[in-house]
C-alpha cells in the first residue's frame, strides 16, 4: 500500500516541523520521525483507526498532539488529508478537502 498527502496536510505537517525545530533543535525531525510512523500504523492496518464520518478517518501520534486525517482511496493508495494540532478546531481538516 502507498500514500500521499493532500498540498495542504503536506504543508502542515511541514509547518509543524518547522515549529517544533525552532522550538528545540532535533525536535523537528523527531516530529517527522513520529509523522512517518503514524502513518506507517495507518498503511499496516487502515480500517483500524476511528472514523471522523463515512470516508475519513484518523490516527492520532504518540508523541505529540497531531492527529492525521485519512482516506483510503482503493485497496492500494492512502490520501492524507490533514495533519493538524489536536487543540485545533475539530473540523478544520475538512477545509483541505
Amino acid at each position: 500500500m502507498t500514500y500521499r498527502f493532500l498540498s495542504p496536510a503536506l504543508i502542515e505537517l511541514t509547518k509543524a516541523a518547522e515549529y517544533y525545530e525552532e522550538k528545540v533543535p532535533g525536535l523537528g525531525a523527531n516530529f517527522v520521525d513520529e509523522a512517518e510512523a503514524t502513518i506507517q500504523r495507518i498503511l499496516e492496518f487502515p480500517e483500524a483507526w476511528s472514523r471522523l464520518s463515512e470516508d475519513y478517518r484518523h490516527c492520532n501520534f504518540r508523541r505529540f498532539p497531531y492527529t492525521i486525517v485519512y482516506t483510503i482511496q482503493n485497496r492500494h493508495e492512502i490520501l492524507i488529508v490533514s495533519v493538524f494540532h489536536q487543540k485545533r478546531e475539530p473540523l478544520s481538516w475538512r477545509h483541505n478537502i
